[in-house]
């Protein structure tokens, strides 16, 4: 009960099992499926975090919006962010005008960095107040972007010279802000509190395996989709373009206990709980 920040529930989970999955992804339009071990997830967020510190001059306290689509990329961003203690900005993947103000769309998004998906780069407001922008293909093998436009930061490419190991240059305050999400701010202590009370509330344990078919926008998808899991040493896995042809085989095959989002799925007397 020590861990104060989402980065310890992560520590955490690999001093309890650093081989066992901790996020799996599945994208349907493509045939893609990825897991990760909790290992190979927090290299990938160290990675990430030394970009942010050392590539993009990431300060305690600065905002990085991510304009992404559910995707275990996504997952590592906000953990990254929360690594490096700044503040985790998830907006809806559209320049449209919304009235849901800061945290809400990439139109109204005012942050220091913002990471956005490749096909998302033409759409990025000139006046988001960034410093830097970085794209990312989200392709299955690596792949760079396609056609980097001047001045945009090749996720890809660059995280390929950072190390796998990430150490602060300061202790994060916990209590400083870490997400924002439809204009509700939430720190660290706050993230990894909501985390064991939706554990408990949703009855998750180590044997927990979740699908989650929600964008990473809400306080309720990232708790879904990686905190949630995380802080009761089970796993999850995050779905994107989900064929429901595909659904019962899927629960069937990765052994999933619970499931969140999926649009029209009943449970029925199945064993496979829904929890939103």
């Amino acid at each position: 009960m020590s861990d104060r920040t989402p980065a310890d529930l992560l520590a955490s989970a690999l001093a309890a099992d650093p081989s066992r999955p901790l996020v799996t992804f599945y994208d349907d339009a493509t045939g893609e499926r990825i897991e990760l071990s909790a290992k190979v997830f927090a290299n990938w967020v160290a990675k990430t975090a030394n970009l942010l510190v050392d590539g993009l001059d990431a300060e305690p306290g600065d905002r990085v919006a991510l304009a992404l689509p559910p995707h275990w990329q996504t997952a590592v961003w906000l953990m990254a962010c929360w690594s490096a203690g700044v503040v985790a900005v998830p907006v809806a993947a559209t320049t449209e005008g919304s009235p849901r103000g800061e945290g809400g769309d990439l139109g109204t998004v005012r942050a220091d960095i913002v990471a956005v998906a490749e096909e998302l780069l033409p759409e990025v407001p000139a006046d988001t107040g960034a410093r830097e922008v970085v794209g990312l293909s989200l392709h299955s093998l690596g792949a760079p972007l396609s056609a980097a436009p001047p001045g945009v930061v090749d996720y890809a490419v660059e995280i390929r010279a950072y190390a796998d190991d990430f150490v602060p240059y300061a202790e994060v305050d916990p209590d400083e802000p870490a997400l924002i999400v439809m204009n509700a701010t939430f720190s660290a202590t706050d993230l990894v509190r909501r985390a064991r009370e939706a554990a408990v509330t949703w009855q998750l344990d180590a044997q927990s395996r979740i699908l989650v078919d929600l964008p990473l926008i809400t306080l309720e998808g990232v708790l879904a989709a990686l905190l949630a899991p995380l802080s009761a040493n089970g796993s999850v896995i995050i779905q994107r373009n989900l064929d429901k042809v595909t659904l019962d085989r899927r629960l069937s095959l990765e052994h999933v206990t619970a499931v969140a989002g999926v649009p029209g799925w009943d449970p029925r007397t199945g064993p496979v709980r829904r929890l939103l």
